[in-house]
């Protein structure tokens, strides 16, 4: 039986990524801040932890030693609050979440999979990585830097046998898409799809919808982009 861990996933993609794993047979391992709908499902444990918190290494190490190894883990966590100048401690959150929360993840259980000598590890970054915005700059940059780091380390990876694959998404219709204006939008349902294809094939890196990074490619050579509004 293959076995997932999923951090991020008591909603939005995350769960539909979780049912559709669950329903193919998979045991999967689920980590949020809020707890999960389908707690009740045999082949599926749930553990209540925020990224943010200090015991976050150790409930992915218990994760691990009680539920593991893990063919994949999925990191699907992510926060796009709209720019506020009076509190700018907000944007020092974005980045503690979005950014430190996957390298926290990886701290943990990259030299688990290195050990193992497999495994497959796929974060969700989005096409926002390449926008600059006045109304979500901090999410655009994290988002900057998040892909920007899974490129090198991917490739750092392939000798240990170990795939990294970043996914790059537009706007997916989940609570965190705010924007008035949300072109090529997905359902959480697609994505999930393209997670299942990611694992099946393996990628460093998937933009989906193809068509939005094309579009903020070409806008880019315009004008500074402000589509990103919370």
């Amino acid at each position: 039986m293959k076995r997932a861990l999923l951090i991020g996933n008591s909603d939005g993609i995350g769960l539909c990524l979780t049912q559709t794993l669950l329903q193919q047979d998979w045991q999967v391992t689920g980590i949020s801040r809020s707890p999960s709908p389908l707690d009740q499902e045999t082949q599926y444990q749930h553990i209540i932890q925020d990224v943010l918190s200090e015991e976050f290494p150790e409930s992915l190490q218990k994760a691990a030693a009680e539920h593991g190894p893990f063919d994949v883990i999925v990191f699907c966590v992510g926060i796009a609050p709209r720019l506020h100048l009076g509190h700018m401690e907000t944007e020092v959150k974005v980045f503690e979440v979005n950014l430190m929360g996957a390298l926290k993840t990886l701290e943990v259980m990259l030299p688990k999979l290195i050990e193992q000598g497999a495994g497959h590890i796929i974060m969700l970054s989005s096409i926002a990585d390449s926008v600059v915005s006045n109304f979500n700059p901090a999410y655009c940059a994290s988002k900057a830097g998040m892909t920007s780091y899974l490129r090198g380390l991917g490739l750092a990876l392939k000798e240990k046998g170990i795939t990294l694959t970043n996914i790059r998404f537009g706007f997916v219709d989940t609570k965190m898409a705010k924007a008035p204006f949300k072109p090529f939008q997905i359902t959480p349902e697609k994505a999930a799809k393209v997670i299942l294809k990611a694992i099946d094939k393996k990628p460093l890196q998937i933009t989906h919808p193809k068509v939005m990074g094309m579009a903020v490619q070409m806008m880019k050579l315009t004008s500074t982009l402000k589509i990103w509004a919370g």
